[in-house]
């Protein structure tokens, strides 16, 4: 294969001195100009005065902020699936379903061909700051592996098609491209998780990765099959892939990963690169290194608004933009899009590190929020109050999620219930202090939480044996691709079905492997 990573290195020189010299503010006062005067002859267009829409504040004055299921009863359920001209130029080719992570009712989300080469521009950044970190990196001389969901896609209308973003994303590689990336196109099909990974990890070993991509949960057990099936070689990536470079990962909070994959990375040049995309738009993508926030993509066919997150459900929330956001505050996204969205509440939230350029932490979504007994936790706390649990009880917490319980007769006070998978059995000692360490942790970060705990009791923690929440979501049909773990469980019935799995559960017991000549051993 001819190493592409020379014509890469030159797109890469002059698109670092275009981020080097651009004034953020400018550049999306420019993009949502740009959205307003293309999708002016929309339907959606026409009703909000599109052509009149001069400036920021003209547009938020015109356009109100809407949730998915605003956009889903009043503008594209009545045309589903043919979207044509409802709030985009032309019509939607695909529709990218997504599953709510809470709810787990299926969503539509448009994605028109401006978003998908939009998003082809977005990885072309990602290789643009890996050859900042690695002057030296031979990226293109290999393939790129995307670990996601099946790529096979529903038809729903001639020409328009629904499935997983991944599949979308593969459907739409160019010709050029489709030899550097993994997996073939037969592989790719492959609905089932299971039967997938089992697939895809030999095939892999006998292709040249040079980069890997995917959700850190599902990739560190794609990864332990890899290791089992070289289990003489030591768990590192080198055995596996010993021109691997780069890691992008995303989708969840790394913090509760990154230490296994140093482990993993141990011995070679990999770069960990951590991306911020959704089914609507790809937002940013970590220019520096771990901790130093992901840069707004601020010239990309998004236009970007945040509200405080304690404001949203206000009659007037305060609607800013990167001319006016301040650093420190948590806010909710707002995104205007190429796909035809517009002050469209994203549902996660974010702060700023700083303005410019534009960096942000993603601080968790506005569903992930604990506010039952008025202690208004976010999810960037709570994952805080988890790592420092696990330092002050030396354990590894590999999976979590937490759900208010409220009493059930008079005069008692509720709790939160935190159910945890630790990578090794926890006794009820270690139980109790990492309670009291999260406790401690809440309290010093919230000060809502310190001023309410006295109306609740001190948080129960459940140990789930290991394996148990991927048990759990493939008992749920949500293995793999883009599917999460909920972190904050609201549903009462989803929690007695998480503690009722996790009370069940057991490990299988390990396989034996096979000694040369035949004899069985048993895995310790």
């Amino acid at each position: 294969m001819i190493d592409a990573t020379p014509l890469l290195r030159a797109y890469a020189a002059r698109r670092r001195r275009q981020l080097a010299t651009e004034d953020p503010a400018a550049a999306q006062r420019h993009e949502l100009l740009r959205l307003v005067h293309h999708a002016r002859d929309t339907r959606f267009g026409r009703a909000h005065g599109f052509d009149r829409i001069d400036s920021v504040a003209a547009f938020q004055a015109r356009v109100p902020l809407r949730r998915y299921e605003d956009f889903w009863r009043d503008w594209w359920q009545p045309a589903f699936p043919t979207l044509t001209g409802v709030s985009w130029p032309g019509t939607i080719p695909y529709f990218a379903a997504t599953s709510g992570t809470t709810t787990g009712a299926t969503k539509y989300i448009p994605v028109s061909h401006a978003m998908i080469a939009a998003n082809r521009r977005a990885v072309l950044d990602i290789f643009t700051h890996h050859l900042t970190a690695r002057p030296d990196s031979r990226v293109l001389a290999g393939r790129n592996f995307m670990l996601g969901g099946s790529t096979a896609l529903s038809r729903l209308a001639p020409g328009i098609y629904s499935g997983d973003l991944s599949g979308i994303a593969a459907n739409e590689v160019p010709w050029w491209a489709r030899r550097r990336y993994f997996p073939p196109h037969d592989l790719a099909l492959i609905a089932d998780w299971e039967r997938k990974m089992d697939a895809l990890a030999p095939a892999s070993l006998q292709a040249d990765i040079r980069t890997l991509s995917g959700t850190p949960s599902w990739v560190l057990l794609f990864l332990a099959r890899l290791a089992a099936l070289r289990p003489d070689a030591p768990p590192r990536s080198t055995s596996w892939y010993p021109r691997l470079e780069l890691f992008i990962h995303g989708g969840v909070n790394f913090s509760p990963y990154r230490a296994r994959f140093e482990a993993i990375f141990a011995g070679s040049r990999v770069d960990m690169r951590e991306v911020y995309p959704a089914s609507e738009g790809f937002l940013a993508i970590a220019d520096l290194g771990y901790g130093e926030g992901l840069r707004l993509l601020t010239d990309n066919g998004l236009f970007l608004e945040f509200v405080p997150a304690d404001e949203v459900d206000s009659p007037n929330p305060r609607r800013h933009w990167l001319a006016d956001i301040e650093c420190g505050v948590n806010y909710a996204v707002v995104i205007s899009s190429n796909a035809g969205l517009f002050g469209y509440l994203l549902g996660d939230t974010v702060r700023f590190l700083q303005r410019r350029p534009p960096r942000v932490l993603v601080t968790g979504r506005l569903s992930w929020t604990l506010s039952a007994f008025g202690e208004h936790l976010i999810g960037e706390e709570l994952d805080v109050a988890m790592q420092a649990a696990a330092t002050a009880t030396g354990t590894q917490p590999v999976e979590y999620a937490v759900a208010p319980v409220f009493p059930d007769t008079a005069g008692a006070l509720g709790r939160h219930c935190f159910v945890v998978e630790f990578a090794t059995t926890a006794d009820a000692a270690i139980l109790a202090r990492f309670a009291t360490a999260l406790d401690r942790s809440l309290a010093s970060q919230n000060a809502d939480y310190a001023d309410h705990r006295t109306g609740m009791q001190a948080p129960e923690v459940i140990a789930a044996a290991p394996g148990a929440f991927v048990a759990w979501m493939q008992a749920r049909g949500r293995m793999g691709g883009q599917n999460k773990v909920p972190r904050v469980i609201l549903d009462p019935a989803l929690l007695a079905d998480l503690i009722g799995h996790v009370r069940q559960y057991r490990p299988a017991p390990p396989e034996p492997l096979q000694r040369p000549g035949g004899a069985a051993q048993r895995q310790p």
